[in-house]
């Protein structure tokens, strides 16, 4: 491939793949230091002696290859917080005492749950010991309390709780997540057992929480409907908390959520005004060089400000070295560009290549480079405004080639009407940027007209009307689309193969592309094939009970759900998805499953369970029956007791003595997660 010709390409490729090996494989600091340092040593010789000799080696490449690969696995375990000596979970694994006196700072206000407001903290002290580290920060839900800020110190009296993983197959991995930000551990507390300690800045999240909240505050006296505000903040500050669920389903629905996150478009269209802004700078000695220094500057203090998002960085990382680049009137290779940001950018956050948005942006920008180019040639109209239009239909087209097996693979949906939302918003996006920039401006002058904030209001609120319209042409909203990893691969190799058949047009890439739709039909088949065939699931539902019985490609599903509930229920649906199931029955709880060789006995609130000519190998509680669990097992002698999440924590826990007592294996969901039988 052509662009495997740029060695900043190589080295970037070589650095990822040291850091997810490392984090696949855990590998120590000094291990991998010790690495690097010895493949470093051995490079250093080798360049010298084949510098000397005059004479060309693939020993040289190798080495540098295999060196790059140990920085990336030094710098994934440089960066890991659980590695530092004086992390808080050291403390904790080592004192005895449950509950903790804790020290925290807010560093991160996130979207509040059902019942918990949530927080990303700094870990500052635990008892009198002086630590650090990130964690968790539920905090209950409460009307009268005001919510808490960025940078405020508090201390309280609590335990650190582990994360909790997923309870059910193929659900959000919401632990897994946290752990790629560097967050091991939670605290769920409530308002009136915090007692603060000091409310003022320290960080720049502080400052920067600080700078929102004051243009916040500017613009309230214009009286913005909240989804309008909402929007404002998420194009312009980086924070989309705010948005609400229907408005935010609107955008995804109608592919245009990329919008909503600050990116590379946004900082492009700032760089080019500042550009402008500061032309008269470069008739000053060192002219170019300050204003190069301003540019960059400026963009990572918005950069700060948006909240230093993965695309938010990898946006200004990009356009600062595009402006320094502009600024020393040296040409630019995009390719190279994007390399070089994407390698600053895992040097200091490794974990970001786990990232949807780092991901997406990335994949986006290298589908338009390369894919636009050819799309754009196919017809060049006369017309100005339709050439416009159709220069942002294959832009649009491109990014979607980049991005649509990275989408379906986390997203499981494709809006067929990406392009029309794209056609209609992102040829104004500029103008609506520009526009909003002024009104923000202008606010916090205090010189803000009303009819300009009026008519600013208006066209956002027109934007969010076009996007809930076309997500609400639900016929051309593909839902529910298996696609694992293998398909992703596959995807990609069929689009690479697309395009060089494109480019090439001959025997050759023919060949390779049609190999290409071969291994991605071998992927979906054998997918499909190492889907459950024969599966009996007693999924975990917090007050209900959900049992699942899987024979091919069938799923009959048993709840004690209302129907509105049972709508709405997403566990089946993560499981279908994930499991390439396309047929979904629904009935009644029975009292006795018959799974070949193997029984499982239901016993729910009624108590009854005679079946003493039937052996059952499970025992199912549900809805916490008043029995005496000694002797129902005396009676049936079960193999396993499960109990779901129907019942009373207090019953559970006595079941569970009295299984430890008899030695028998008991399952409770809400602990371990759903109970799979496979027969």
């Amino acid at each position: 491939m052509q662009l495997l010709n740029f060695t900043v390409i190589k080295l970037t490729i070589c650095l990822i793949i040291g850091i997810v090996a490392s984090y696949l494989v855990n590998i120590s600091t000094q291990t991998s230091l010790y690495l690097t340092c010895s493949l470093f040593f051995i490079l250093i010789v080798v360049f010298i002696v084949v510098k000397k000799q005059f004479i060309k080696t693939i020993w040289f490449g190798v080495l540098s290859f295999l060196t790059m690969i140990s920085i990336g696995i030094l710098t994934t375990s440089f960066h890991s917080e659980k590695n530092l000596p004086n992390h808080y979970s050291q403390h904790i694994l080592d004192s005895k005492d449950t509950l903790k006196l804790v020290s925290f700072r807010i560093r991160e206000v996130l979207k509040p749950g059902t019942y918990y407001d949530k927080y990303v903290i700094d870990i500052l002290k635990i008892n009198d010991t002086e630590v650090n580290g990130k964690s968790l920060l539920n905090i209950e839900k409460d009307s009268l309390q005001s919510a808490l800020k960025v940078d405020d110190i508090y201390i309280t009296k609590s335990d650190f709780k582990d994360l909790t993983p997923p309870l059910n197959p193929n659900q959000f991995d919401y632990k897994n997540y946290l752990e790629k930000k560097y967050i091991y551990h939670q605290l769920f507390i409530k308002k009136q057992s915090l007692m603060m300690v000091s409310a003022n800045t320290h960080t720049l999240f502080g400052l920067a929480n600080n700078i929102r909240e004051y243009i916040n505050f500017h613009l309230k006296p214009y009286n913005f409907e909240p989804d309008e505000l909402a929007i404002i903040n998420a194009l312009f500050l980086g924070q989309r908390q705010d948005i609400s669920e229907e408005v935010y389903s609107s955008y995804t629905n109608a592919g245009a959520v990329h919008i909503l996150a600050v990116s590379g478009l946004h900082v492009g269209i700032i760089l080019l005004i500042l550009n402008f802004v500061f032309k008269p700078i470069e008739q000053l000695k060192r002219g170019y060089l300050l204003k190069t220094i301003l540019l960059v500057s400026i963009l990572w203090a918005f950069a700060v400000i948006a909240g230093l998002s993965a695309s938010v960085t990898r946006a200004v990382t990009m356009f600062s070295i595009v402006a320094v680049a502009m600024n020393l009137k040296r040409p630019t290779n995009i390719f190279n560009t994007l390399a070089i940001s994407m390698f600053i950018i895992l040097l200091f956050k490794p974990l970001f290549i786990f990232d949807v948005g780092f991901q997406l942006s990335y994949l986006a920008v290298f589908a338009i480079v390369i894919i636009d180019p050819l799309l754009y040639k196919l017809w060049k109209p006369k017309n100005w405004l339709l050439d416009k239009y159709w220069h942002t239909l294959t832009v649009t087209m491109a990014a979607q080639f980049g991005i649509i097996p990275v989408s379906l693979y986390y997203f499981h949906q494709f809006p067929g009407l990406f392009f029309i939302s794209n056609l209609v918003i992102i040829p104004l996006l500029g103008i609506i940027l520009g526009f909003g920039i002024l009104v923000l401006l202008l606010a916090i002058l205090n010189v803000l007209p009303q009819f300009v904030a009026s008519s600013f209001g208006y066209v956002i609120g027109w934007m969010n009307s076009v996007v809930t319209w076309i997500s609400n042409q639900e016929t051309f909203l593909i839902k529910d689309i298996p696609f694992g990893v293998l398909q992703v691969v596959a995807s990609y190799i069929l689009v690479v193969s697309l395009v060089r058949l494109f480019i090439k047009k001959n025997y050759k890439a023919l060949k390779l592309f049609l190999i290409a739709v071969i291994l991605f039909q071998v992927s979906v088949i054998y997918t499909q094939y190492q889907s459950p065939k024969n599966q009996f699931i007693v999924f975990h539902k917090s007050r209900h009970s959900l049992i699942g019985n899987i024979t091919k490609n069938k799923i009959t599903v048993a709840n004690d759900f209302d129907s509105i509930t049972q709508l709405q229920n997403k566990i089946i649906k993560d499981y279908t998805i994930g499991n390439y199931i396309g047929n979904i029955e629904n009935t009644a709880i029975e009292t006795l499953y018959l799974l070949n060789n193997k029984k499982v006995l239901v016993v729910d609130s009624l108590g009854i369970y005679n079946v003493k000519s039937i052996k059952p190998d499970y025992i199912l509680l549900r809805q916490s029956p008043k029995l005496n669990l000694d002797r129902l097992i005396d009676s049936v002698k079960p193999k396993h007791i499960i109990a779901d999440g129907s019942n009373y924590k207090s019953y559970i826990e006595n079941w569970e003595r009295t299984c430890i007592k008899r030695k028998l294996p008991f399952h409770q969901t809400s602990k371990k997660g759903a109970f799979i039988i496979n027969y």
